[in-house]
C-alpha cells in the first residue's frame, strides 16, 4: 500500500516546464497499453505552448516533487481544460481529482460557468473517469463555435473526432 503523501496545488513557473513535458511523455505512455501508440508517440507541449496557456497548475507531493499538471485555456466564457497529466506510478492516489478540483477553483475566481474538455469517449482513464468526476457529455448541437474551433483544430492534428468527446463540468458557486 502506498503511504498517503500530502499534496500541494500551485501555479506553474517556467522552471517547471521540463519536469511537466516529461510528465506528460510519462503519462502519454499509457496508451501504448490500449495500442493507441500514436497518442503515446506524439509530442509533449512546447515550453512555449505551456508559457502561453491561460494557465498551468502543478501537483506537488511534500517533498516538492511534480507529480502532475493541468494546463487551462479558455474557450468562449469557459475554462477549457486542454490537458492533466499524472505521473502514472501516482495514478489512483487523487492528484488527478485534485488538479480537477483547483481548475474548477481557477475558473470560479474568474467568475466562469464551466469548465470544459475534449477527450477519448472508449478510454477507461479518459471520458469514464471524467463522467466520474461529475463531466457530462456535450452533445454536438449545444457546442459553441469555439468548441467546434476545438475539435476541429483536434482533427487537424489526427484526432479522430468519431473517437472524442466533448465534455462539461458547472463550476459551483463560492457558497456551494
Amino acid at each position: 500500500m502506498r503511504s498517503e503523501r500530502a499534496l500541494h496545488i500551485r501555479d506553474a513557473m517556467p522552471s517547471d516546464w521540463p519536469v511537466l513535458r516529461e510528465i506528460e511523455v510519462r503519462a502519454g505512455a499509457m496508451f501504448r497499453d490500449i495500442g493507441m501508440d500514436e497518442i503515446a508517440d506524439d509530442d509533449p507541449p512546447s515550453e512555449d505552448e505551456l508559457a502561453e496557456a491561460a494557465a498551468v497548475l502543478v501537483a506537488a507531493d511534500d517533498r516538492g516533487e511534480l507529480v502532475g499538471y493541468a494546463r487551462i485555456e479558455l474557450v468562449g466564457d469557459h475554462a477549457h481544460l486542454e490537458q492533466v497529466s499524472v505521473l502514472p506510478e501516482r495514478g489512483g492516489e487523487g492528484v488527478g481529482t485534485a488538479l480537477l478540483d483547483a481548475v474548477e477553483a481557477w475558473a470560479q475566481r474568474l467568475g466562469l460557468p464551466r469548465v470544459t474538455l475534449t477527450t477519448f469517449r472508449d478510454v477507461p482513464f479518459n471520458a469514464p473517469l471524467y463522467a466520474k468526476r461529475g463531466f457530462t457529455e456535450v452533445p454536438e448541437t449545444d457546442w459553441s463555435e469555439e468548441l467546434r474551433e476545438v475539435v476541429a483544430a483536434e482533427a487537424a492534428h489526427g484526432l479522430d473526432p468519431a473517437q472524442r468527446v466533448v465534455m462539461s463540468r458547472p463550476v459551483r458557486s463560492a457558497d456551494q
